[in-house]
C-alpha cells in the first residue's frame, strides 16, 4: 500500500470522483462507529449499520478500480 500512496495521493488532488469517493467513505466510517459504539440499536440504526457497510464497501470498490486503471496507465 505504501507504494501507491503518491498514486493515491495524485488520484485525489486530480480526480474530483476519487476526492468525493474517499470524503464518503470518511462519512460512512464516522457514522458506523457512532452507531456501533452504542450499546444498543433500534432496527432502523441496524438497518443503517447494514447500510453503511455496503456503502464503504462499494465506495472502496469504486477507488480501487480506480487506483488500478491509473497504475496500469502509467506502465503501459
Amino acid at each position: 500500500m505504501a507504494d501507491l500512496e503518491p498514486l493515491i495521493e495524485r488520484l485525489a488532488a486530480e480526480n474530483p470522483e476519487f476526492r468525493q469517493l474517499q470524503q464518503e467513505h470518511e462519512q460512512y466510517e464516522v457514522e458506523l462507529k457512532e452507531l456501533t459504539n452504542r450499546g444498543f440499536l433500534t432496527l432502523d440504526q441496524q438497518w443503517r449499520v447494514s447500510e453503511l457497510k455496503k456503502l464503504k464497501l462499494m465506495g472502496k470498490d469504486r477507488m480501487e478500480s480506480m487506483i488500478r486503471h491509473a497504475r496500469d496507465a502509467a506502465h503501459a
